[in-house]
């Protein structure tokens, strides 16, 4: 039975959230362009489920490049009013559109002269004829079984003000860098911030031998970097190649077999030609993608002109909290 009546209220609300695309019209597309030309804030205010709803339309607003805040309507009316400017825009959220709350606020956004947005489920309600632009996002039932607990009617809010921020973040042009700026903190901040150069290793720790080094000096500057891996450059210090543990590994199989020496070969003989590479500049994010692609643990960065400048590990990545 609860797994029928879970089933049920997902059907419920996914035909809430399908019923928007059609609504998506002028309305929509001038709320968008009034939020752009805002010279001030946009403030989101709602009252209970719809302001727990709004809390978050705000939070996403905010952190996908449109200055916004919450407003609490029952706040509003004893004084935080305040916090409202003028060039600010107000998105008022209510299902029902008569919440007293905000229908007390009005006069007072009204004699600021702010522009304001609805998203309600009552078109013909105080707060839809009060508003410069109405969204409607009624809906043909709730999913709750008795029809009281907000449900579908505030899931089908969240969405809209989820479409509207994804809307307004593409005008706005904005970019994953941007986005980085908002969320320094976490894994989420790492990945969007750390570029390769703030973890790669510089200078003396950089693996690297010529063409003509002998493997058994290569093997020495494999273990004594502790990376895995050296660079092999050519005689204008350009990288050419690079020679793995494993490279190592299979060279030592085949010699066996054919009863060469190994040690006295050179890094050209077994290097593995045309490796993948890292630019200091690209997010720490990317050297993961290709590490992960091509199943390799390090890189060799280099510079425009091919030449090594710093490697950077998969445990560096690790570390830094980056994978």
């Amino acid at each position: 039975m609860s797994i029928q009546q879970a089933k049920k209220v997902l059907r419920i609300e996914a035909d809430a959230v399908a019923a928007l695309i059609e609504r998506i019209d002028d309305n929509f597309a001038k709320a968008v362009r009034m939020i752009l030309d805002c010279k001030g804030r946009v403030v989101v205010t709602g009252m209970g489920k719809s302001g727990l709803i709004g809390k978050k339309i705000a939070a996403t607003l905010a952190s996908t490049g449109t200055p916004a805040l919450f407003l609490h309507p029952a706040e509003g009316i004893h004084g935080d009013l305040g916090m409202v400017m003028r060039g600010d825009t107000v998105i008022a959220l209510s299902n029902s559109g008569e919440t007293d709350e905000l229908s007390r606020m009005l006069p007072s956004l009204k004699r600021l002269g702010i522009e304001i947005i609805a998203l309600t489920g009552n078109i013909e309600s105080t707060l839809a004829k009060n508003s410069d632009v109405v969204i409607n996002v009624g809906v043909k039932e709730e999913a709750c079984p008795l029809g009281l607990a907000p449900t579908a009617s505030t899931t089908a809010a969240l969405a809209m003000g989820d479409a509207l921020a994804v809307a307004l973040l593409d005008q706005r042009g904005f970019r994953e860098e941007d986005f980085a700026c908002f969320h320094p903190g976490g894994a989420l901040g790492k990945k969007l911030l750390l570029r390769v150069r703030d973890l790669m290793h510089i200078g003396e720790a950089v693996p690297i031998v010529s063409e003509a080094t002998l493997i058994k000096d290569a093997i020495y500057e494999i273990s004594s970097k502790k990376m895995g891996v050296t660079a092999v450059v050519n005689a204008e210090g350009k990288l050419v190649g690079v020679i793995s543990d494993g490279d190592l590994r299979r060279w030592m199989e085949k010699t066996e077999k054919t009863g060469e020496n190994l040690l006295i070969k050179k890094a050209e003989d077994i290097m593995t030609a045309n490796p993948k590479t890292a630019n200091k500049d690209s997010l720490a994010a990317e050297a993961v993608s290709i590490m992960e692609k091509h199943s390799i643990t390090c890189l060799i960065v280099t510079d425009l002109g091919k030449k090594p400048e710093g490697v950077i590990h998969l445990h560096d990545l690790l570390k830094a909290g980056v994978v």
